[in-house]
Parts: C-alpha cells; structure tokens; sequence
C-alpha cells in the first residue's frame, strides 16, 4: 500500500463529465488500497472569469479581496470531486487550505507556503477516507485567505506529498508528460521518460508551463517523486523527475523552453561608479518587481548602459519606477521594449561538452534571428530575441540538436 498524492489541474477538472472522471481515476488507485490525497484546481477558465469580475469592480482588485473571491474556484472543484467519489461508495472528505492549515506568508495573490498540518488529513486517510484539497490556497497567521500565484495547486500537491511524506507526487495535465519543447509549435517535439529535477527547475524557471517553478524546487528540496501523466489517458508512465543523471544515456540538450511574458527596459548613461547597480535595482525590489536577465554594458565615456527584464505585465510599473530614479544616479534616458521573448536551451550534458553556445547562436544567425541579451548558467543559456522570431527560434534549435531523436540505449 503506498501513499500517493494526485494533483488535478484546471482542465482536467474542466466539466461535471471530467470531475466524474476523476473521480473514477482516483477509485481505482483506492481499489488497489492505496492511501491517496487528491489536490484540485477550479475549473478551467474560473480563476480568469473571477479576475473579470474584480476588475469590474476595483481597476487594480484589492489583493486581501481577490484572494478571498479567487479561492472560490477550488472550492467548487473539492466539494464536487468529493460529492463524485462518494457516488462511487468511496469516503471522501473535501479540505480548503484554511481547513488544512497550509499556512502561508501575508503576501497576498503570491504567498509562499511555510507550514502544513498534516495531522486531520492523515487521520481521515488512516480511516479509509480519500482526502481532497483545494490547491491554489493556503491561510495566513492572522486568518486572512491567501493564494499562492499561477500554478500555485502544482505547489499545494508537492508540499502535501513532502509533508505528508508520500511514495509519489502525481501531477495530472492535459499532456502526457514533459517534452523536449511544445508540441504546438514543434510537432516533432519528443516525450522526455525521465528529466532531471535540475533540468525540469531551469525548464519551470524559463517559461515551460508542464510545471510550476515553486512546485519543482519543493520536490526538490523535499527529495518529492514527481511524476507527470496526462489526465485524458489510461495508459503510460508519462515522464518522472529524478534526482540520478544517468551521463551515459544523457542526451547533451534536454528540452528548449520559451517566455513570451517578457519585456526589457534599459537606463542609458548611468555614471559607471560602484554600487549603481544597486541603485538601479534595489527601488526596483522594493516595488516587489522580480528581476530576470541583467546586461551592463561599459562604455568609453566614463558612463554605462543597464539593461534588465522583468515580467511583461510589470513594465509599466517598472518603468514608473526607472523614471523616478533616473535624475537622483545621473542617467540620460530610460527606454524599454515589451515585444521580447527569451528562448532558452537546457541539459546537464552541457557541463561536459564544449561548443554548446556556439551552435547555438549559429543556428540562430542561419534564420537571420538578432540576439538582444545572452544569460548562461552550468546546463542552460537563454537569449532574447524579438518577439515574431520567438516560434521560429525554437523550431531552428530544436532542429540544430537534433532532439526529435531518441537517444541512444548505453552499450
């Protein structure tokens, strides 16, 4: 008998036939006597129809209140899934994250998750119950409601499974697992059977949207198994994140990942002394604006140009802030451009094989595709491009690594 936590996502929730579906999915998991928790988000398209309704309301929703309206959504998915098991004959018990106690930090429509209680929920499985919590969710110090972002039910399933110390964390999508890029834009992308939780954190962290970020370094840290499956399929093992890099069979580029939401702003003539990159950035932080790519270039006139990305819908606000700060260091200008994306290239077999960038960027001068900034770590590099290069760009590199092709079985 093992333990598993099952994480449904918004599609696979989509409908009263596919909560039904669900539903059956997880009675055979219990049939074989398995202990299992389901986490759930709100129905597809919900969470954007709430977020309507507030900005009906109030232009810029009120975070304590949208969260409240916001984690309505999953309540509707748990009490549902829970009404379809028990149609089946299955105990089930539905949970908010308030009714958990995930508790979270105050930052309201972004918390992290610091504690979970895990205790209720274990009672209720060691009584036979299957277990069903709103993902998405979690309650502050002070009671408030408070959600965790986009994608944050992908980080309630793993942080339950890590707290609860399950034998697997399932993350049900409406693929069939991880692939070297989306198949919408390449057809010949190829489904991975393993990925490393390294690779899979960098993939999250540049715009693969398999998995989100927060949810990939839980596991991570929590040593969580993870597995993707589709929930639309019957069969298959979909792809598993792992902790082993098997080198001999490890292929040099594992995946291509891609991120529209970007945009770059660049202050021009800031006096090059030190700490002005401090200065740029640090009333950047306090408007709890995240930073991606930084570029500094040095010129010859004694100043220099910096140029950093943030999240499309940030630039606005990002430049509000550059603006206000550009007379007190001493820059000429503040210009920014939010038709950019960043195409990345990732895998752990970059660290033993040189030339890596260097094809790269050819296969990208072969499309006449102008490179804008270049960021690299041990097993990625990631460029920006203009944005109406951005599918082409990913078609060329998938092309130029070969990675519609199986790698070859170890001798």
């Amino acid at each position: 008998m093992a333990l598993i936590v099952q994480k449904y996502g918004g599609t696979s929730v989509g409908s009263i036939e596919r909560i039904r579906n669900v539903a059956e999915r997880v009675a055979k998991f219990k049939m074989l006597g398995h202990q299992v928790v389901v986490v759930v988000s709100a129905m597809s398209g919900e969470t954007n129809r709430l977020i309507s309704l507030a900005k009906e309301i109030q232009k810029e929703p009120d975070p304590r209140e949208l969260d409240v309206l916001l984690s309505t959504g999953e309540q509707v998915t748990i009490a549902l899934l829970a009404m379809a098991l028990k149609d089946l004959g299955l105990k089930a018990k539905s949970y908010t994250g308030a009714q958990v106690r995930i508790l979270t930090d105050d930052a309201h429509t972004k918390a992290r998750i610091l504690a979970i209680d895990e205790e209720n929920m274990r009672r209720d499985l060691d009584s036979g119950h299957v277990v069903v919590v709103a993902g998405f969710q979690g309650v502050d110090e002070k009671g408030n409601i408070t959600t965790l972002g986009r994608g944050g039910s992908d980080t309630t399933g793993v942080a339950l499974a890590a707290a609860l110390k399950a034998d697997e964390c399932q993350i049900y999508t409406d693929v069939d697992g991880v692939y070297t890029t989306d198949p919408r834009i390449v057809p010949e992308a190829r489904k991975l059977d393993t990925i490393t939780f390294e690779e899979m954190l960098e993939l999250a962290s540049l715009g693969s949207k398999v998995l989100q970020i927060r949810s990939v370094e839980f596991a991570g840290k929590y040593k969580v198994k993870l597995r993707v499956l589709s929930s639309f399929q019957e069969e298959g093992e979909g792809t598993l994140i792992t902790f082993e890099e098997d080198t001999m069979e490890q292929p040099i580029i594992s995946g291509i990942a891609f991120n529209r939401d970007e945009a770059k702003l660049t202050i021009l003539g800031v006096p090059d002394k030190p700490g002005v990159a401090g200065h740029i950035l640090a009333p950047i932080a306090d408007a709890n604006i995240d930073v991606d790519m930084i570029v500094q270039n040095v010129g010859h006139d004694g100043t220099t140009d910096f140029s950093f990305t943030v999240h499309r819908n940030e630039f606005k606000k990002a430049m509000e802030v550059l603006n206000g700060v550009k007379d007190e260091i001493g820059a000429r200008e503040v210009i920014g451009d939010d038709k950019i994306a960043k195409v990345s290239i990732v895998g752990v077999g970059m660290r033993t094989h040189a030339g890596i960038a260097s094809k790269m960027f050819k296969a990208l001068a072969a499309e006449n595709i102008n490179i804008q900034m270049i960021s690299t770590s041990e097993i990625k590099i990631s460029v920006v491009v203009e944005d109406k290069y951005m599918e082409l760009a990913v078609r060329a590199l998938h092309q130029a690594f070969e990675l519609e092709k199986e790698v070859s079985a170890k001798a």
